[in-house]
This record gives structure tokens, C-alpha cells and sequence, in this order.
């Protein structure tokens, strides 16, 4: 029966995240597409926006899609994990643990479900051991940890690298 609550766990979990990253990608499910997203993207200083937006939305599409098929699971976990902790560090961190107050409890939660399927390992009913190329166990979680932060320190030294758009002026009275 593992077998089954690990694929239970992978699905849903790697489910929401496709629906998550096709939010941001296409504007399904009630999401706002790319332009949407990447303009939000802006405010919370992950510059250039458009661009931070393709790469969470793949991120997150991709990454969940791998998850639920059991396909490349660390590398799979290290890009959630990834994507997880910058949505910490740029929207709710400073709000405290709570969802409840907008905070990061659930980002927890995510990592520690994709970080335990390595941990464990995809499960039988997965293409990671139909393929006999299972990564699992204390040294490969790790690794998807560690990569998922390096991901996430990347795109915050990326968007700060990266200067805002200049506005333009605002028209002044026609002489």
C-alpha cells in the first residue's frame, strides 16, 4: 500500500503545481498568463518580469509534471524547491509562518512533500523505476535541497542585478 500513498502524494501534489505554472504560462484556471504574471512579477522586484514568469511557470508545469509521472524525481524536487523558496523570500516571508496571514507555512509544506518523495523515492508505479533509475534516499535529498536553493539564490541575484525599466516622463502641459 506505500506504493499507492506515494503515488497519491506525487499526483496531487505535482498536479497543483501543473496547474500552478499553467496559471502563470497560459492564464489557465483562472490564472493570468505570462503578461499578468510577469507585471506582478515586477512589483516583487523579480526583474525582468516576463521572464522570472516563463521561467517559475516552467518551472512549476514542468517540475509538477515530472513529479507526478516519478520522472527525474530530485531534479524535479531541486526546481519545486526552488520556485517554493523564492515565493518565501519575495512574498511571504516578512508575513510570518501563517497561511492564515498570507505566510509561508504552505511553501513549507510543499518542500517538505517533494523533498520526502526523493527521500523515499517515486515509488514502484513511477517511470523513475520503470526506467531502473530510482534517486533516492538522506544524500539525494540533500542534493535536490541544496540545488533548489542555489535556483533560488540565482534568480534573486539575477532580478537584482537587473535594473528597473525606466518609467517614462509624464506629458507636461503643451506649450
Amino acid at each position: 500500500m506505500k506504493e499507492f500513498g506515494r503515488l497519491l502524494l506525487r499526483v496531487s501534489v505535482g498536479g497543483f503545481f501543473i496547474g500552478h505554472g499553467t496559471q502563470k504560462l497560459f492564464g489557465w484556471f483562472g490564472g493570468h498568463g505570462l503578461d499578468g504574471t510577469g507585471a506582478f512579477f515586477e512589483q516583487l522586484g523579480m526583474r525582468p518580469g516576463k521572464r522570472n514568469a516563463l521561467a517559475a511557470g516552467l518551472a512549476e508545469a514542468g517540475g509538477g509534471a515530472a513529479l507526478a509521472a516519478g520522472a527525474a524525481t530530485p531534479l524535479a524536487a531541486s526546481a519545486l524547491t526552488a520556485t517554493m523558496l523564492t515565493a518565501i523570500h519575495r512574498v511571504h516571508l516578512s508575513k510570518g509562518p501563517w497561511v492564515t496571514n498570507g505566510g509561508y507555512e504552505y511553501n513549507v509544506v510543499l518542500i517538505a512533500a517533494v523533498l520526502a518523495l526523493v527521500d523515499a523515492g517515486p515509488g514502484g508505479l513511477s517511470v523513475d523505476a520503470a526506467r531502473g533509475q530510482v534517486h533516492s534516499g538522506a544524500v539525494w535529498t540533500v542534493a535536490a535541497l541544496l540545488a533548489g536553493a542555489a535556483g533560488a539564490a540565482g534568480a534573486h541575484f539575477a532580478a537584482e542585478a537587473t535594473p528597473p525599466e525606466p518609467q517614462p516622463e509624464p506629458a507636461g502641459p503643451a506649450l
